[in-house]
């Protein structure tokens, strides 16, 4: 019962993947679309540029959101703010006039991602126990496919509309999932490490025993003794400030694989295939309604193969298929790289292998678009969760941004050489996992402490018995401390 419950949150709050999926997807169809073009005059590639960045630019200002407000908050709320700005920032764009009302609108809407995606693998995280925490997590990645695969078939199925309608009730649609979260936010458990990081341990035991309901009630409070005893250990080194992510060197470690897993997401080329996609089958002589009908393919296979991937993120761990990922990217990016080189209009064998070649490459993202969202959620002690996560996201939508601004010129200029820079991403991204990314398969939250070797007290449930010894010598201390300050006042 109590894995039903966690499963059925984690599922509905993966609603924030469907958005931004979605709005990833429907934007790669709208701009290529005739009637898209001729209301906006035939924008530029610097302004296509622009309204396809301005959501990565909103989406880096949503996690400084988070970042400064999301501890104060919690989970819910953060989740139920970025809801209600992300229904205003769809109602701008669908009924945009004009080119920079869709530009606002679509910064909103990215204020509104950037929140979401910074906020719910971590939330689903602490919701989960560890053997199921990141198939759990990892929903909001299968969530965006759906979203993407919806926009993708959407904007198809639009396009044979001759009026403003092909465009405008696609970004209208990106209102439901906003206002799905707004409905449902208040049924969900709050997080119980958030409660105890706030000292609010009664309302944490209670949400900790729904979500584990059906478990032995001697396991659940094993967990509760461990994530309070982890909580004041940490705090008995001193105050935590905003340095202090930085300043700790284990942390500071956290932080820059945190930072890396996100990174690699943009870097491994994904982004540009995935909203230029059109642009890049226009230069092998591919029509736009083909185009996207082959981009809606890809997304109906990539949720195959996420549901494949969902099914083997806790028993086959984070790293080793972060490894095969970054491996079989580069290798698709080089093959088609060195096709577009030598291409050849009139080759169908070479055009359907180079097609081929971006649905590969979908395949091999898979691993990567699950873990980049589950690693940096798990591996931050719970009084800087909320705000290393937040950091890890802004580094994925800076990298995000600056590739949506450039990428269009750098196609228009350079066409298939521009993969090339992908492929070298890969192969340091590669080299990275391989040397620097411990496993955190299986551990709970509150015991990655021990792989970045800043382990303070025994975890209750590891090893209950040395833990309940360290919480009782801890607790004569204190009470023979105050005794002295008592005495020597006296």
């Amino acid at each position: 019962m109590g894995l039903g419950i966690t499963v059925l949150s984690s599922a509905f709050l993966a609603t924030g993947g469907f958005l931004f999926g979605y709005d990833s997807g429907i934007i790669t169809s709208t701009i290529a679309l005739p009637t898209f073009k001729a209301h906006f005059n035939s924008p530029s590639d610097t302004v296509t540029g622009g309204i396809v960045s301005a959501f990565q630019g909103g989406a880096i200002a949503g996690t400084i959101f988070n970042m400064l407000f999301a501890d104060k908050l919690g989970r819910r709320w953060t989740i139920f703010v970025g809801s209600l700005i992300s229904v205003f920032g769809s109602a701008l764009q669908a009924g945009a006039v004009n080119m920079a009302m869709l530009i606002v609108g679509r910064f909103i809407g990215g204020v509104a991602v950037g929140q979401l995606t910074s906020t719910i693998p971590m939330y689903a995280g602490e919701l989960s126990e560890a053997k199921y925490r990141g198939i759990l997590s990892g929903l909001l990645q299968w969530m965006l496919s759906w979203g993407f695969l919806v926009a993708q078939w959407l904007g198809y199925g639009c396009q044979f509309n001759s009026g403003e309608f092909s465009w405008r009730f696609p970004l209208a649609f990106q209102i439901v999932p906003g206002l799905v979260l707004i409905c449902g936010i208040f049924f969900l458990q709050e997080s119980p490490r958030w409660l105890m990081e706030k000292d609010r341990h009664e309302e944490a035991l209670a949400s900790l025993k729904v979500l584990r309901k059906g478990i032995d009630e001697e396991i659940i409070d094993l967990e509760f003794r461990e994530i309070r005893d982890v909580i004041v250990a940490d705090r008995a080194l001193g105050n935590i400030t905003w340095t202090s992510i930085i300043t700790k060197t284990s942390w500071r470690k956290r932080l820059l694989l945190g930072c890396g897993v996100q990174a690699f997401g943009p870097l491994s080329g994904i982004n540009v295939i995935n909203y230029y996609g059109p642009r890049i089958y226009s230069i092998l002589g591919i029509s736009a309604r083909e185009s996207l009908m082959i981009v809606g393919i890809s997304g109906a296979l990539s949720i195959v193969w996420c549901t494949i991937g969902l099914g083997l993120v806790d028993k086959f761990g984070r790293i080793k298929p972060l490894i095969i990922s970054a491996a079989g990217l580069a290798a698709a990016l080089l093959v088609n790289a060195v096709q577009g080189q030598y291409f050849n209009p009139s080759n169908g064998a070479q055009l359907r292998s180079m097609v081929a070649m971006n649905f590969l490459f979908s395949f091999f993202y898979t691993p990567l678009g699950i873990i980049s969202w589950v690693y940096p959620a798990e591996i931050f002690p719970l009084e800087i969760r909320a705000r290393g996560n937040a950091i890890t996201t802004f580094t994925n939508w800076t990298v995000n941004l600056i590739f949506a601004q450039f990428s269009p010129q750098a196609l228009t200029s350079i066409e298939f050489k521009y993969f090339y820079v992908f492929f070298c991403f890969n192969i340091i991204a590669l080299l990275c996992y391989w040397f620097f990314y411990p496993e955190t398969k299986g551990k709970t939250l509150e015991q990655m402490d021990e792989l970045f070797g800043d382990q303070l007290v025994p975890h209750a449930m590891q090893d209950p018995a040395a833990a309940a010894a360290a919480m009782e010598k801890d607790e004569k201390l204190h009470t023979e401390v105050h005794a002295s300050r008592v005495g020597s006042v006296a």
